[in-house]
């Protein structure tokens, strides 16, 4: 067998592995069930991200830090709008203003959101937690020790990203409202496109 014979057959592996794989894989994870050094495991992914776009097929491979999944292709988004609206209840602009937020400063408290909303975001942040659109990711080391935010694979499927540097930049003005003042009081940037 050659190389490319075994980079193949690795990559098919991977591909049908993150298919039935109910959640997103860690690099760890993937080259220990292949059994092959994380080197090997990543570029067959990063092979096996290429391929499945280069070959316009209707799955693309997403990576969020490091964990990866399967995910429906962006273009064929549209076409398979009707059946995912019956399972997908609409987000609420409330909602919608939150998880902007959320994404923009993650990882973010509760409290954090509410400076730059101006309102209280309690229901608002349960809803995008029932939702998967957002997940606890720790605490913060300050009085309190606030629950921190961020958002999730579920969050980038359902905006058609692969990854958060995607997310669009910034107006200069919506930049200095999502960058308010931390808890701490320290200025936190975010970066605009003007």
């Amino acid at each position: 067998m050659t190389d490319t014979d075994a980079a193949g057959d690795l990559g098919a592996f991977y591909e049908a592995l993150l298919f039935v794989a109910e959640r997103p894989l860690t690099l760890a994870e993937l080259a220990e069930q292949a059994s092959v050094p994380r080197l090997q495991a990543e570029a067959a992914l990063a092979t096996l991200e290429s391929d499945l776009e280069a070959a316009g097929r209707g799955l693309r491979l997403q990576r969020l830090s490091d964990e990866f999944q399967l995910v429906t292709a962006p273009e064929v988004a549209e076409r398979l709008a009707g059946y995912a609206a019956r399972e997908v209840a609409r987000v609420t602009p409330a909602a919608l203003e939150a998880l902007a937020i959320i994404a923009y400063r993650q990882p973010c408290t509760r409290s954090e959101v509410e400076r730059v909303r101006g309102v209280d975001s309690d229901y608002v942040i349960r809803s995008l937690l029932h939702r998967r659109l957002i997940a606890e990711v720790g605490r913060r080391d300050t009085p309190g020790r606030p629950i921190l935010y961020a958002t999730t694979f579920t969050f980038l499927e359902r905006f058609g990203l692969t990854s958060l540097d995607e997310l669009p930049a910034l107006s200069s003005n919506a930049a200095g409202m999502v960058a308010a003042t931390s808890a701490d009081g320290d200025a936190i940037r975010i970066p605009d496109a003007g």
